[in-house]
């Protein structure tokens, strides 16, 4: 696989958990790396291992003010815009903090990547800009009508991006990342994603609530996949690759409660107690899809994207890593 090496990257967001993914293995290419975040979700914890080394630089700041994303673009060839206020749940609390965040964030990100010349702009896009379309699997140019405040910023993002890259002549390309789990995804707090407070629940001894009776499925993508497909989004040179949005996912789906028994497998291996929780069952929750499952013919055949890693897969090796973590 092409990887990015001996170039300038700016990684927003780059303390949360996608975000130093991204920084620790362009790190280990050789790149300068610099991470902006405000740390209101990301944590210092995920990228104090980056603070002594040469080639990384912290700009402690919010996307939401236009003179911090000029002094992170300055110089900067590449960005990774990561930084956002993520769950579909927080945004329905808030929408006016995920809207200020997410689509405000952006577009001041976007102006200070074509005033700083930037060569690319890759950012997160997002399943949930699929809404209420039902038809599966999800295909790029075929949306429905978003289901929450989220769905609705993610969206707004795409049609910025697009507009820049029209009026502006800029490059960019949005990655529709589908539940994306993996190692310094945080299980703490009311937001926390599927997978990671599963994990600690179970560790703890405890029983996870599953939303729903668990027939609900979702395309679930170890992050080594996401850390893949951002570094192909740079280094294409195929014209028609660029100014369009991806699926970024392996292209399976795994109900819930499927994904509780792989969950049961694994875990019991480290702790034979674990393999006696049974889980508990709660309501529906409130603007969540039904089922999620990415076409991901596109990347492939436009980016030379490759997934590596199943969901089986990618859950032996977080599991070990939060089994070390938790500790």
């Amino acid at each position: 696989m092409k990887k990015l090496q001996s170039s300038r990257v700016l990684v927003t967001g780059g303390a949360g958990f996608i975000g130093s993914n991204l920084v620790e293995a362009l790190l280990d290419q050789g790149n300068q790396v610099t991470c902006l975040d405000n740390f209101s979700t990301g944590k210092h914890k995920n990228i104090e291992v980056f603070l002594g080394h040469p080639m990384f630089t912290l700009i402690e700041g919010d996307i939401r003010d236009q003179a911090t994303c000029h002094k992170a673009c300055s110089g900067v060839e590449y960005v990774l815009h990561q930084a956002a206020l993520g769950s579909v749940p927080r945004s329905i609390n808030d929408p006016v903090t995920s809207t200020e965040v997410n689509i405000d964030g952006f577009v001041k990100m976007l102006i200070a990547a074509r005033d700083a010349g930037v060569k690319r702009f890759v950012y997160a896009a997002s399943s949930s800009t699929y809404g209420d379309h039902q038809a599966l699997p999800k295909v790029e140019d075929v949306i429905g009508k978003p289901l929450s405040p989220y769905a609705i910023t993610k969206y707004v993002n795409e049609l910025y991006a697009k507009v820049f890259a029209d009026l502006y002549g800029m490059e960019t390309i949005g990655l529709r990342y589908f539940n994306v789990f993996g190692k310094r995804q945080d299980p703490e707090g009311e937001y926390a994603a599927v997978i990671p407070r599963f994990i600690r629940a179970l560790i703890n001894g405890q029983a996870p609530i599953i939303n729903g009776d668990g027939s609900q499925s979702r395309d679930f993508t170890y992050i080594d996949n996401v850390v893949q497909i951002n570094q192909l989004a740079l280094l294409t040179t195929n014209h028609t690759a660029i100014n369009t949005v991806y699926n970024v996912a392996f292209g399976e789906n795994t109900t819930l409660n499927e994904l509780y028994s792989y969950l049961i497998e694994f875990l019991s291996k480290h702790n034979p107690a674990i393999s006696k929780i049974l889980p508990i069952y709660g309501p529906n929750r409130q603007g969540d899809v039904k089922h999620s499952l990415a076409s991901i013919e596109k990347a492939i055949s436009l980016l030379g994207y490759d997934p590596q890693y199943s969901l089986r897969g990618g859950l032996e090796i977080a599991i070990d890593w939060y089994v070390k973590s938790l500790k």
